[in-house]
């Protein structure tokens, strides 16, 4: 009987400790602005995924904060993710929408950026898991990926560590895609209006969902195609349409795997972070908050109305995956570093 007493008791204790942790929560957020900093430029996919989340997070996060989105594009999102871990109150209430790109950059990239270490963020979850590809102007020489290795194709692109820019570089200096890359674009939205008015003939690192949701009549008029996926698992609908993988056009078991570990970083497309020393109660909560938002019913009716894709990653199980990516073979990571460099020809 005592004991039974005892454990009811510490239940009693336990519900009770949840529930002051959780006024604790809605005391500090109360009132308080919410910043969703997202490290591209208005218009692309991560804004529109960015400000989707930001209509429905603030429900499920205690106190109903308001929610401030803000674009700090620049170097691939590093500018974002530098802003966050250095300048932002690491308080909780600046949440960053980053490029997998930037989570990876200093694995693959040769920039080498002393400002932030990305292995060292609070990862609260992650929104979908895309599928990337290469899209070309259909009136360009180049109709297939085949054509690619024969023909050149003038490619858009933005900066280093974003996937506009490496995953092309990787399919011309792994593959030898004759790819001429024309890099500095801002953004995905810079890099379609060029593609659109006919400044380049391709992109690659394109994520489908974002851009078969904002540029639909591309493809209903039959003005642009995909070319190849960017992906290690192909997508039903790419599939359908007979669009290829990359990893088809290896040749060696060694550019299989270098393909396989670049293109893992499509598994977590669109990832959200806090800065390192943010409190850990706060990071738990708005790691529930960001799932529950992603299972939002107002949310999904929305994105389906959009058709953008929601494939969401809980921010434990994503900080996870990253840490066993930074856990890689120092020999693969030279190798795949090597395969994106900008410079090789």
């Amino acid at each position: 009987m005592l004991r039974h007493a005892g454990l009811a008791l510490a239940g009693i204790i336990g519900l009770t400790g949840q529930g002051q942790a959780q006024d604790s929560l809605a005391q500090f957020y109360k009132g308080r602005n919410v910043s969703i900093i997202i490290g591209s430029s208005p218009g692309g996919g991560y804004d529109l995924y960015g400000r989707l989340i930001s209509r429905f997070i603030n429900r499920h996060i205690p106190g109903n904060p308001t929610i401030v989105v803000q674009n700090i594009p620049g170097a691939a999102s590093n500018i974002a993710a530098s802003h966050i871990y250095n300048v932002a109150p690491k308080d909780g209430t600046v949440i960053g929408a980053l490029f997998m790109g930037a989570v990876v950059d200093p694995l693959f990239g040769d920039v080498k950026r002393q400002t932030h270490d990305m292995s060292k963020f609070n990862y609260i979850g992650n929104a979908n898991s895309d599928a990337y590809v290469c899209l070309v102007r259909t009136d360009a020489p180049v109709k297939t990926m085949a054509d690619a290795f024969e023909k050149e194709l003038v490619m858009g692109a933005s900066a280093e560590g974003a996937s506009t820019r490496d995953f092309p570089a990787l399919l011309r200096n792994l593959l030898g895609a004759k790819f001429k890359i024309v890099a500095g674009y801002p953004g995905t939205r810079e890099i379609n209006l060029a593609l659109e008015k006919g400044e380049v003939q391709g992109a690659c690192g394109e994520t489908w969902s974002s851009v078969a949701a904002t540029y639909p009549t591309w493809f209903k008029e039959n003005m642009v195609k995909p070319l190849v996926q960017e992906s290690n698992v192909g997508y039903p609908q790419l599939d359908k349409m007979g669009v290829p993988l990359a990893r088809e056009f290896a040749k060696t078991s060694e550019q299989k795997q270098i393909l396989e570990l670049i293109y893992s970083q499509t598994t977590f497309g669109r990832p959200y972070v806090v800065a390192p020393g943010v409190p850990d109660e706060r990071v738990a909560m708005l790691r529930k908050a960001f799932m529950s938002t992603m299972t939002d019913p107002d949310m999904v009716g929305e994105a389906k109305r959009i058709n953008l894709d929601i494939d969401p990653i809980a921010g434990e199980e994503l900080q996870k995956i990253i840490a066993k990516l930074y856990a890689t073979p120092q020999d693969l990571l030279d190798k795949a570093r090597a395969a994106i460099a900008f410079g090789n020809k």
